[in-house]
């Protein structure tokens, strides 16, 4: 039986890892995982810059544009921040993601890098579960005028740098106002990021298909100032009033450095990232599994 994903492509870690055993080991899961992907009768591409900095140049690769042209899968080796940096990149293209766990918690890349062959081999056949997760566009505004715009599958933080004081923030919620704040920052956070930083600060966490995002002041000066939940299809604008050092992330892994008077504008994307999972994954499992909820229990 020939899989249904006829074209897969391999992403790992776009760091270069330490020389020496490091870098072998992870040379030697790339290689295994694109054997076994070439094994199951598949076409496979590995990412560039991976091939490239594994040496593992003897394979076809692609970059990321051409995996979104041309792959039916793609299979993201590493933690969930790598998944985080290729969703974003490969949304535009509907491309479904699979993760492979090499980091620690692993939300959204919960795949065991120990059973990979055997949970990939029934996703290649057509038995998986489907989890489409929505994405959100950010823009910063200076003076009217688009200076940086990102997508973020997890969260948007306005916060304060390695400087002592608070930032002051006015938040409004489609046109609406709501408050100014004065905290150590602000998270916008979808339900995939709900686990991460907003979690960390006090926030609820809000299961997969809930249209909802949740607004999470870090460290408010307010104590009454406590988290929000919005429906996604609110545009959140939140403008520096005060502060100094201040940023804005996203992801945690894109920033820009904020003036006073800017404004972050939030809004839900088209685009939407699709992560497959094994046949019987359940989302109440991995908050079981990662946040080790009822340990020791039946």
């Amino acid at each position: 039986m020939m899989p249904i994903f006829r074209r897969v492509a391999v992403i790992g870690k776009y760091q270069r890892p330490a020389a020496g055993p490091a870098i072998e080991g992870a040379r030697a899961i790339v290689d295994d995982i694109a054997r076994f992907v070439i094994a199951q009768g598949c076409n496979l591409a590995l990412e560039a810059e991976t091939a490239a900095l594994l040496d593992l140049t003897h394979y076809p690769s692609l970059d990321i544009d051409g995996i979104g042209r041309h792959c039916d899968l793609c299979l993201v080796v590493g933690g969930d921040g790598t998944m985080l940096g290729v969703g974003r990149r490969l949304a535009s293209y509907g491309t479904p993601l699979v993760g492979i766990n090499q980091g620690r918690l692993g939300f959204i890349t919960d795949i065991p890098l120990d059973s990979y062959q055997d949970a990939l081999q029934p996703i290649f056949h057509g038995e998986y579960e489907e989890d489409v997760r929505p994405l959100m566009q950010a823009c910063v505004l200076r003076d009217g005028v688009c200076v940086f715009e990102e997508l973020a599958l997890n969260d948007v933080v306005v916060n304060r740098g390695s400087t002592s004081g608070m930032v002051e923030l006015r938040i409004e919620v489609d046109g609406a106002f709501v408050a100014n704040q004065r905290a150590d920052g602000l998270i916008v956070a979808s339900p995939t990021g709900s686990t991460a930083y907003s979690l960390s600060a006090g926030g609820p966490m809000l299961h997969p298909s809930i249209p909802g995002w949740v607004l999470v002041p870090i460290a408010p000066h307010t104590l009454s100032n406590r988290p929000i939940v919005l429906p996604d299809a609110s545009e959140v604008a939140i403008e520096v009033v005060g502060g100094r050092d201040i940023s804005a992330n996203f992801d945690m892994q894109s920033l820009a450095s904020l003036q006073h008077g800017d404004r972050i504008l939030v809004r839900r994307s088209a685009h939407r990232v699709c992560f497959l999972h094994p046949r019987g994954w359940s989302y109440f499992a991995t908050l079981r599994r990662k946040l080790r909820w009822n340990e020791g229990g039946s």
